[in-house]
């Protein structure tokens, strides 16, 4: 008799796990942890054991230096086995810090003061922020940048990712912005800024934002890049400005404002233009021929002139 796999709530299969750390990491990150293991524990046991030799016997230096290599081998192992675990807890580590906070804050306040308290603390703490525009607006910034984070892993996993161990890049911290959010990333070796920039239109609607761009964050590391993702534009957005009450006091309307004649030309009355006077020029002689005497003038165009004969 078989066994029928358990069946999802909207239809289809279920395997009964849930996979938290790809195949293709999962062995990635084994070779690389037995091949961190082997070179820690050789180079650091012969390099212990050089040391030793100067202040003991060759071969008690041997057995000092691998006392001292395989513990450490074994403990750069572990921590490159664990890498994938670790870059998880990264990418929930503002989550689970908020949410153990508030569960902590919940437990002292319940067990330490009456219900009626806890509940005006709970509504003065959740109603404040929502409130007040300014907290308000600035909760929901910080909110966002944690939704992006989460969008651009989606987005790494998804589509961008390029590299055979399928390791994805490391989304450092993002913070809100005017126009939406700005996150910082460093890649990892596989991809680089052309790679992503071909790809921006999809990251924009994976963030659930208008425009999404990328630009290098570092002039010595192309590894690390910054996007920012738009949301909004602010530059249409009508600002006061002070000089409004300087030019128009009263507060006229620019549609009932009268406004002078527009010139066509400069009037300058009250400036005055000094004469300029011009030196005289001095007036040449008139051209004489070799004997002397004043050339005679041409009386037609086809008369030779006698002076160039002689």
């Amino acid at each position: 008799m078989s066994k029928s796999s358990p069946r999802r709530p909207f239809g289809g299969k279920s395997s009964g796990t849930v996979t938290v750390i790809e195949a293709r990491v999962h062995r990635s990150s084994a070779r690389n942890a037995r091949l961190a293991f082997y070179l820690t524990a050789v180079i650091v046991g012969l390099l212990s054991a050089v040391v030793a030799a100067s202040y003991m016997h060759p071969i008690v230096a041997l057995f000092v230096g691998a006392l001292i290599g395989v513990p450490l081998g074994v403990f750069v192992w572990v921590l490159v086995r664990i890498w994938p675990v670790l870059r998880l807890l990264w990418w929930w580590s503002t989550e689970i810090v908020f949410t153990t906070g508030a569960i902590s804050f919940w437990v002292q306040l319940a067990n330490h003061t009456a219900a009626p308290v806890t509940a005006g603390v709970v509504a003065l703490v959740v109603g404040v922020p929502a409130a007040v525009p300014v907290i308000r607006r600035t909760v929901f910034g910080w909110f966002m940048c944690l939704f992006v984070r989460h969008r651009l892993r989606v987005c790494f996993a998804q589509f961008i990712i390029s590299n055979r161990s399928g390791s994805l890049p490391l989304i450092l911290w993002a913070k809100p912005t005017p126009v939406g959010e700005r996150v910082w990333v460093y890649l990892r070796p596989g991809l680089s800024l052309a790679d992503l920039e071909g790809r921006l239109d999809r990251i924009a609607v994976a963030c659930n934002a208008s425009t999404a761009l990328i630009e290098r964050a570092s002039d010595g590391n192309a590894a690390y890049l910054r996007f920012d993702i738009k949301r909004r534009e602010v530059l249409t957005a009508e600002v006061g400005s002070p000089l409004v009450d300087v030019i128009d006091p009263d507060n006229t309307p620019a549609t009932e404002r009268i406004t002078g004649s527009v010139p066509t030309a400069l009037d300058l009355p009250d400036v005055d233009v000094p004469a300029v006077t011009l030196p005289a020029q001095p007036k040449k002689p008139p051209a004489t021929t070799a004997n002397g005497s004043k050339p005679a003038a041409s009386t037609s165009p086809d008369d030779d002139d006698v002076s160039d004969w002689i």
